[in-house]
């Protein structure tokens, strides 16, 4: 998935996007980046910062809406901001991860949840590839 990391989605209600990685763990990072993109900035926040996250599932797409949620928590009720992620261990049914950021970030876009509406994480010839839609 040389170029691109992430594209935005239009839907009529919703906001949704589309995140490649050349490896499954890519891919979560990405997807990382992809929904804070669309609630705030990862480009202004500096990585002063490593904070450890974790999140649990049953198969990939349960795992990476817990994984994107988690996300959201950190962002939302913690006010951190972050920049990068580092995945430190994946399995089908469990990931951990560094997030580097910082706190004091607040949202552009109130993202509400991540959603199951039409989630799905697939692997192709060039890598893996995961829808997503978000409540806003």
């Amino acid at each position: 998935m040389e170029g691109r990391s992430f594209e935005i989605l239009e839907h009529p209600a919703d906001i949704g996007f589309r995140a490649f990685g050349g490896t499954l763990a890519e891919l979560f990072a990405n997807a990382a980046l992809a929904l804070l993109s669309i609630a705030d900035e990862p480009g202004g926040v500096e990585g002063r910062q490593e904070y450890p996250l974790e999140a649990g599932g049953s198969d990939y797409e349960s795992l990476l809406v817990a994984w994107l949620s988690e996300v959201l928590y950190w962002f939302d009720g913690k006010r951190v901001g972050f920049r990068e992620f580092r995945v430190i261990s994946l399995e089908p049914t469990r990931i951990e991860a560094i997030g580097r950021g910082e706190p004091g970030h607040g949202a552009k876009l109130i993202v509400k949840a991540v959603t199951w509406h039409q989630l799905r994480v697939a692997a192709t010839p060039h890598g893996w590839v995961a829808e997503v839609y978000l409540d806003i």
